[in-house]
């Protein structure tokens, strides 16, 4: 009897989230999202990847990137080893806070693996990295620019 009123009472609480699997290959690979507070104290997810951005300019404009475009400095565009081409991240600068979105259009950076993406001239213009070189930055995959 005892038994019969608990399964009755388990059943009376607010319905939990109802949610399907997700079976695709992407499920597997896919982050939580988790809001932590920006600098200017709004929710923000969690990045995707943190570490180094550096940049790359002119002595590579015209050439044939990875996903066959001609590299434009000028264009914010980026490098990323693994990163599918095509898609759109968020590049934050840690100390800053100053952010640019990137298409990502070729693969890089090479060598040094805490260098995680390497930024077109302007993208690093945007983000005041020219100067430095190098920043610590945190990536965040968005839908588009």
């Amino acid at each position: 009897m005892v038994c019969a009123i608990a399964v009755v009472l388990a059943g009376c609480g607010p319905p939990g989230p109802s949610r399907t699997p997700d079976t695709s290959a992407n499920a597997a690979n896919a982050k939580q999202s988790v809001d932590v507070p920006d600098i200017g104290g709004r929710p923000r997810s969690a990045p995707d990847q943190v570490g180094i951005a550096t940049w790359y300019g002119k002595a590579f404009a015209g050439r044939k990137m990875a996903n066959g475009e001609r590299f434009d400095p000028t264009k914010r565009t980026a490098a990323h080893r693994t990163l599918p081409l095509g898609t759109w991240v968020e590049v934050r600068r840690v100390d800053t806070g100053a952010s640019v979105r990137v298409r990502i259009t070729d693969r890089g950076p090479h060598g040094n693996r805490e260098r995680i993406i390497d930024l077109s001239k302007k993208a690093a213009s945007d983000i005041d990295l020219i100067r430095i070189g190098t920043a610590r930055v945190e990536l965040r995959i968005v839908d588009g620019p």
